[in-house]
């Protein structure tokens, strides 16, 4: 009896163990089965993550997708376990599997969208009702207006308005190590996410560009090279920012995708380049840390090597964890820096704090930890760190102004000090030697006047006195200004009185030195009753033939006066004979009359 209950009692204990190893394994498989995602209208934004994508590595790189929806291989999915799926080795194609249970009864359109703007490769198949997969192709390899969504993103609009859940696949071929990021979306909600978005690039990127306007106005100002090099890295970081977001590709170099292999690993070089190169010479490291100097040198050598070798061999561009080096150095060149009492790096140790964090993260992410999720924070950690260190580093630069002018101010002010001693002792003797210096030129002034005063008299008295060629009689008399002047002083040397209406007030006359009556308004011209009158020659050659003719007592010829003044004879011979009849009619009063003789042969007698 005893054997027959304790065999029944086995019996019991093995059915148990059957069911619970059954529901086990039941619930096993239930467990690592993949996660259906459904649409929901009342969830406008889902982003696939672990149990949702299963993947599958193509070493090959030759699967097709016939291949693929075979059961052997389709029984090789594996489900993801990590927040989003990597490519960890960009030789291989990787293949993405997910399911999306869909609602006839919705109410929204929506979309898949694809993340990560790097992707130089996808192929997207999507499912029908029958059964059959229609493949959608793009990414960077692609020019990007042949894009159906103009976005950085890569966007496919889901059209299936049935209850079906379908299977996507999702083919991914790219030479850099990239994250497929699937994120289900509607179509409402991503516009306003997508202006929020390009609204935050607006502000990142004109941030950028008025750090480097500021900091190249600084260069121009003051000519250190420490504001070119920060406007280069500045520039370099938002090239850098542009080409992983995509934004480069769709404003810079759209029609060239070739670019896009090239554009984040020259935008990395250049800011390492650029960043360490202001470290050096905002810290002045080669004076302040020596060792540091070196350092940094050779970092920079290294990098630059590194950078060509790349150009040749593009796969090298993904091991961007070297960037980590150059700014490491930076950062401690300039803690170092801080210990020794340079005031102005203090903004810039805090400034590079956010960027080494902001890396940290980076590196988190691309190392794919599990624990650091995906989202806006963690994706644009960087971004906002860079905001950070722009701001905090044009601080720092500030500082160094500060510094600088402090610094200036100092050793101007001992300079000051000095001169003012030397100064003062001289100042005396100063004093004394302008006393002296301006009694000098009283007596020079003076001297210089009646000098000048003797010049005109001798000059004249030669002229007038002597036979001189035109040029030096022209230096009396060179033109008709000088000539109306001379005229007018000679005929109202004793005052104005108007010939119509004898009014003794005039103003100027329509001509040089002409008198207009204030009374009845008649304009007399100065040559009006003078000896000139009508004279169709030039007046200054009539002044020189009237002289010669003066000054020879009329024995010149009028040959003679054509040869000289370059004058017809026939002129020279009418003025001659009229000169000559004055000069013979006045003969008498002209006696011994010297330079008077002039004046006395100029005015027309019976004019007056």
């Amino acid at each position: 009896m005893t054997k027959l209950v304790f065999n029944s009692l086995i019996g019991h204990l093995v059915r148990i163990l059957m069911v619970v190893c059954l529901f086990l394994m039941l619930t096993s498989r239930l467990t690592f089965a993949q996660k259906v995602v459904a649409i929901n209208d009342k969830i406008p934004h889902y982003i696939f993550s672990y149990g949702e994508i299963e993947y599958l590595e193509d070493k090959t790189s030759k699967l097709s997708l016939s291949d693929i929806l075979k059961p052997a291989v389709n029984s090789e999915f594996l489900v993801n376990k990590k927040y989003t799926p990597k490519n960890y080795h960009p030789g291989s194609a990787y293949w993405y599997k997910f399911k999306i249970k869909h609602s006839a009864a919705s109410e929204k359109n929506w979309i898949l969208e694809f993340f990560d703007q790097s992707i130089n490769n996808f192929s997207l198949y999507v499912p029908d009702n029958q059964n059959s997969y229609h493949v959608y192709h793009s990414g960077t390899a692609y020019p990007f207006r042949k894009r159906e969504y103009q976005h950085k993103n890569f966007i496919y609009e889901l059209k299936n308005s049935s209850d079906a859940e379908l299977t996507y696949y999702l083919r991914i071929k790219s030479p850099q190590s990239i994250t497929a990021i699937i994120v289900l979306r509607d179509i409402r909600w991503f516009v306003s996410y997508a202006l929020n978005e390009y609204l935050f690039f607006g502000l990142f990127y004109g941030m950028v560009i008025v750090f480097s306007l500021y900091n190249l106005l600084m260069f121009f100002a003051v000519r250190q090279m420490q504001y070119l090099y920060y406007v280069l890295y500045n520039l370099s970081i938002g090239l850098y920012e542009m080409s992983i977001d995509g934004i480069a590709f769709q404003y810079l170099w759209p029609d060239s995708p070739l670019w896009n292999e090239y554009g984040i690993g020259l935008a990395l070089y250049l800011s390492s380049f650029f960043g360490l190169m202001f470290t050096l010479s905002f810290l002045q490291v080669k004076t302040k840390a020596p060792e540091f100097y070196k350092l940094i040198l050779t970092i920079i050598v290294l990098r630059s090597l590194f950078f060509v070798v790349c150009i040749f061999n593009t796969h090298l561009f993904n091991y961007k964890l070297v960037e980590f080096i150059p700014l490491l150095a930076a950062y401690v060149t300039g803690i170092k820096v801080l210990r020794d009492g340079y005031r102005p790096a203090t903004f810039f140790v805090i400034g590079y704090s956010f960027l080494v964090a902001g890396f940290l993260i980076k590196i988190l992410l691309l190392l794919g930890v599990s624990w650091m999720p995906y989202g806006p924070v963690s994706y644009y950690s960087l971004s906002f760190c860079f905001v950070f260190e722009m701001i905090l580093v044009s601080f720092a630069i500030g500082e160094s102004v500060r510094t600088l002018k402090d610094t200036l101010n100092n050793e101007l002010s001992t300079l000051v000090d000095e001169r003012t001693r030397e100064v003062r002792s001289k100042a005396a003797i100063i004093e004394k030697q302008n006393e002296e210096i301006s009694s000098m030129n009283a007596r020079l002034q003076k001297n210089n006047r009646e000098l000048h005063v003797d010049i005109e008299k001798v000059t004249k008295a030669r002229v007038m006195s002597y036979e001189v060629d035109f040029a030096e009689f022209s230096k009396i008399y060179p033109d008709r200004e000088t000539c109306f002047k001379y005229l007018s002083e000679l005929k109202w040397a004793k005052g104005y009185t108007c010939r119509k209406c004898t009014n003794t007030t005039f103003l100027a006359g329509f001509l040089p030195y002409s008198r207009r009556c204030t009374k009845c308004g008649y304009d007399e011209s100065v040559i009006a009753y003078t000896i000139f009158q009508n004279s169709k020659i030039p007046i200054n050659k009539a002044f020189y033939m009237l002289f010669l003719v003066y000054s020879t007592k009329g024995k010149i010829s009028s040959h003679k006066l054509s040869d000289i003044l370059l004058i017809r004879q026939s002129t020279c011979w009418a003025y001659n004979s009229k000169m000559q009849k004055i000069l013979e009619e006045r003969k008498k009063e002209l006696k011994n009359t010297g330079e008077g003789g002039w004046s006395k042969l100029v005015l027309d007698p019976a004019a007056n």
